[in-house]
């Protein structure tokens, strides 16, 4: 069977594109980087990478210009196919406007609004960990990602918090299972507060999957955490300082786009 091929697709201002197709062919994918009016044909790919960035310098809003694009058409159908679709941290902010996530209507049921921060205002950028809140089977990208696992992984965004008008909504995603990844402390504690919440979202929402799980909006950069060398000084790291080789194997975020793979050639 040959390699599942991904397409990374790009919008005027993404400035992740190339990390995000780093990872996606370091975990055994074929993939290409697709620009957004490259619409003739997408449908032959076998999944989506929707990347982080400024699409069209989140005028307006973040990822609501890039939202309305007509290739989102397309990914949405292919997604109502099965096919899975990720969108980080400007490509969440998109699937969220696109109402792709948390798709429970056809129409956008929540925002990622600006931070709140009590020491910067706007765009922040640090290392967090966030704790896998459901099983391995409920999400097309956590087939190899435990629960309850404590994974370190990085932010960089000024409008990340998760906010919701409906009262119900969260509860009906917890019901559904549908909230896969939530900001913690490095124990896995929930703590509402900053620094491990970084962004004040509800519920310490990290990342969001559709209902089917085959669509997935993370604010975190899966791609920038995916090998070791990137990670920052844990132990994790040092236990592989002086190694080449082993800086270069894989970190925990990477399970991310290898769980795309298995969800796609199971």
């Amino acid at each position: 069977m040959k390699n599942p091929n991904i397409a990374v697709i790009y919008f005027p201002g993404n400035n992740c594109e190339e990390e995000s197709l780093r990872a996606v062919l370091a975990s055994g994918m074929d993939g290409r980087i697709v620009r957004w009016n490259e619409r003739k044909g997408i449908e032959k790919y076998d999944g989506f990478v929707i990347p982080g960035g400024w699409a069209y310098e989140d005028r307006i809003r973040a990822g609501v210009i890039a939202a309305k694009d007509p290739v989102f058409k397309v990914i949405k159908a292919e997604a109502e196919n099965g096919k899975p679709v990720l969108g980080i941290c400007n490509g969440a902010q998109a699937l969220v406007e696109c109402g792709m996530i948390p798709g429970l209507k056809d129409k956008v049921e929540m925002a990622l609004a600006p931070n709140i921060n009590p020491f910067i205002s706007g765009y922040y950028c640090t290392w967090v960990c966030v704790k896998s809140n459901e099983d391995r089977d409920r999400c097309a990208f956590t087939k190899f990602t435990e629960k309850d696992e404590v994974i370190p992984i990085p932010i960089a965004h000024g409008e990340g918090r998760f906010v919701t008008k409906d009262a119900e909504l969260i509860q009906k995603l917890a019901k559904n299972r549908q909230i896969i990844f939530q900001y913690s402390a490095k124990d896995g504690k929930i703590e509402e507060s900053f620094p491990t919440n970084p962004n004040g979202a509800i519920y310490n929402i990290a990342a969001i999957c559709s209902k089917k799980g085959n669509v997935m909006a993370i604010m975190p950069h899966p791609e920038r955490a995916s090998f070791i060398r990137q990670l920052p000084d844990i132990e994790l790291k040092n236990n592989s300082i002086g190694d080449a080789r082993a800086m270069e194997s894989p970190a925990p975020a990477m399970n991310v786009f290898v769980s795309m793979k298995k969800y796609i050639v199971n």
